[in-house]
């Protein structure tokens, strides 16, 4: 079988989040596996660490790539990014969800088109979903 090397990459930086959302590595990890069940992503392992006095870092290995984000809770910002490979599951749809709970005050957002040679860089279109 032949494989597509077609992928997306969304990265986002994320500013003015609350500290106490940006320093529980349980909290987010939670919600990061949820995000990549929510863009219909297959997660295969999850990694994480607290980091004292402050921060976190949470890593999904999906079957399609993979999901993080690495915070510093006492600057309010926090960088994600998600990466799947091929055209079945959308990498947006998991950077929406985790922006929905984090509720930044600011985002920064590229999405790169990757894959088909060239790298393309493109504006993603950012929206607040309903979480269920």
């Amino acid at each position: 079988m032949e494989y597509s090397t077609f992928g997306r990459h969304v990265a986002v930086d994320a500013w003015g989040v609350d500290f106490e959302l940006l320093n529980s590595a349980e909290f987010l990890q939670s919600h990061m596996v949820e995000a990549a069940e929510a863009c219909g992503a297959t997660v295969m392992s999850v990694q994480s660490k607290q980091f004292e006095p402050q921060g976190a870092t949470v890593l999904v290995l999906l079957s399609e790539s993979h999901l993080s984000i690495h915070t510093y809770p006492e600057r309010g910002f926090a960088a994600l990014d998600c990466y799947t490979c091929g055209e079945t599951v959308d990498p947006q749809l998991a950077i929406d969800y985790m922006l929905t709970v984090l509720k930044p005050k600011t985002t920064h957002a590229k999405k790169l088109v990757r894959g088909m040679g060239e790298l393309q860089v493109e504006e993603p279109k950012m929206k607040q979903i309903e979480l269920v």
